[in-house]
C-alpha cells in the first residue's frame, strides 16, 4: 500500500541543528521582545533578500495588516487588489477600515491584470495591493508607473515569492513594502512568522511600535493603537536554521516542478501556468487548471481520482475572496471573470522540498489516466 501524499509539508532543518540553535535561550532567558535571535535573523534576512530594511512579525497576516496601518490611510479609503488570493490579503484591508476594490487577473500567470487597474482608480483610491501568485511575479514595472502617476502606495503580498528575483533584483525591493509569510508550509519558514521589507527608513519606528502595543521602545510614549505581533526567539531560531538550508530546499522544489512540467505539459484539458521570463523562480506551488470544456473532465473528477489513491490536492484559491460573507457590506467591483474561471478550475498539486520524484510521477499518472479514461 502506497503512503499518502500530502499537498504541503514543511521544510525542516536537521533536528540536532535546531536543538543546538535554541540552547542559548536557556542561558539568556530571553524568549521574545526583539531578542538576540530576532535581531540576528533580521540582519541575515536583510542580506539574503538584498533589501535595506526588514521588520519581523508573528505572522505574515499581521505584517500586512500593520504595513497598511503604517501608511496612515483614512478609514473608507480604497485599495485596489485581487480576489484571487488567500483570505489574509482582503482581510488585512478590511481590518484597517479600508475598502477592497477587486481587479481581475491575467489568465496566464494569475497575477493582477495591470491593464485593468487604472479604470478602478478614483479620488478615494490610496493604494494598490497586488499579489505575487504561486511564485509568479506581478508586472512590477507597470504597477509602479501607475502608482507614481496617481500618487498611490504599493504594498505587495509576497507570501509566495520569497527568494525570487526579477531582472536580477530581489522582489523585496519593489513597491513601498513587500510582505513575506514565514508560515510552516512556505518556501522559507519560522513555523509561524512573517516580515515586511522596505527602503524608506521612516516606516521603521512606526512598524516597531505597532508590533508592540503601539509603544515607542525604551520610552513611556504610546502614540499608536498597536497589537501584539512580536516574533519569538523560538521561531527566530527556526528561521536561522532554515535560512542556512533554503537554497537546498529551492533546488529540491525545482526538481519536483520540472518533473511535473515534463509529464503534464501538452496534456489536453490540463493548463499549466506560464514560465515567466527574467524571473528566478522559487517553485513554491504547482497549480493546474482543469479545463472541462476540452475533455469533459472536471477539477472535482481529478481531485477525487487523486484522493482515491491517497493523494491530497487543494482548490487554491477557492472561493474568491470577493465572495466572502465578510466582504458583502464593503466590497467594490466584482466583475472578475478571469479570476472566477481560474478559481472554479484550479487545483494545487503536492509541492514541497521533500517530495520524491517517484511520488510526482505517481501523481501525474493518476491525472493522465483520469483524462484518458474520461476525456
Amino acid at each position: 500500500m502506497s503512503e499518502d501524499i500530502l499537498v504541503v509539508k514543511p521544510s525542516l532543518p536537521p533536528y540536532e541543528e535546531y536543538i543546538e540553535e535554541i540552547k542559548d535561550i536557556w542561558d539568556t532567558g530571553i524568549m521574545t521582545h526583539t531578542g538576540p535571535k530576532h535581531v540576528e535573523l533580521q540582519a541575515k534576512l536583510e542580506k539574503y533578500l538584498e533589501v535595506d530594511h526588514v521588520e519581523l512579525f508573528a505572522n505574515g497576516h499581521l505584517a500586512m495588516e500593520l504595513g497598511l496601518n503604517a501608511f496612515g490611510f483614512k478609514p473608507g479609503s480604497e485599495v485596489i487588489t485581487t480576489p484571487f488570493t488567500f483570505a489574509s490579503t482582503t482581510q488585512a484591508i478590511l481590518r484597517n477600515g479600508l475598502v477592497p476594490v477587486f481587479c481581475d487577473i491575467r489568465e496566464d500567470d494569475f497575477t493582477i491584470d495591470v491593464d485593468k487597474i487604472e479604470e478602478l482608480i478614483n479620488y478615494r483610491t490610496v493604494a494598490i495591493l497586488p499579489v505575487h501568485v504561486y511564485g509568479n511575479i506581478c508586472d512590477v514595472k507597470k504597477i509602479q508607473e501607475i502608482a507614481d502617476k496617481h500618487g498611490l502606495k504599493v504594498l505587495y503580498d509576497g507570501a509566495h515569492a520569497f527568494a525570487e528575483k526579477y531582472d536580477g533584483v530581489n522582489v523585496s525591493n519593489f513597491g513601498d513594502m513587500t510582505m513575506f509569510s514565514f508560515h510552516a508550509t512556505k518556501v522559507f519558514n519560522t513555523v509561524e512568522g512573517g516580515c515586511l521589507t522596505f527602503k524608506d527608513e521612516s516606516y521603521k519606528q512606526k512598524l516597531i511600535g505597532l508590533r508592540q502595543f503601539g509603544q515607542i521602545i525604551h520610552t513611556d510614549s504610546v502614540p499608536y493603537i498597536g497589537t501584539n505581533a512580536k516574533l519569538t526567539e523560538i521561531h527566530a531560531a527556526m528561521g536561522l536554521c532554515n535560512l542556512r538550508h533554503v537554497d537546498e530546499y529551492l533546488e529540491k522544489r525545482k526538481e519536483v516542478v520540472n518533473c511535473y512540467r515534463k509529464m503534464l505539459s501538452d496534456t489536453k484539458g490540463i493548463r499549466l501556468s506560464i514560465i515567466q521570463e527574467n524571473v528566478s523562480a522559487n517553485y513554491a506551488y504547482f497549480p493546474i487548471v482543469v479545463e472541462e470544456a476540452e475533455t469533459g473532465v472536471t477539477r472535482e473528477m481529478v481531485e477525487q481520482a487523486l484522493l482515491k489513491e491517497g493523494i491530497f490536492s487543494r482548490r487554491y484559491f477557492y472561493p474568491l475572496t470577493c465572495d466572502f460573507e465578510c466582504c458583502a457590506a464593503s466590497r467594490v467591483h466584482i466583475d472578475v471573470p478571469v479570476a472566477r474561471h481560474a478559481s472554479e478550475r484550479v487545483l494545487a498539486l503536492p509541492c514541497y522540498s521533500d517530495l520524491k520524484v517517484s511520488d510526482v510521477e505517481r501523481i501525474c499518472n493518476v491525472i493522465l489516466n483520469t483524462v484518458k479514461k474520461n476525456g
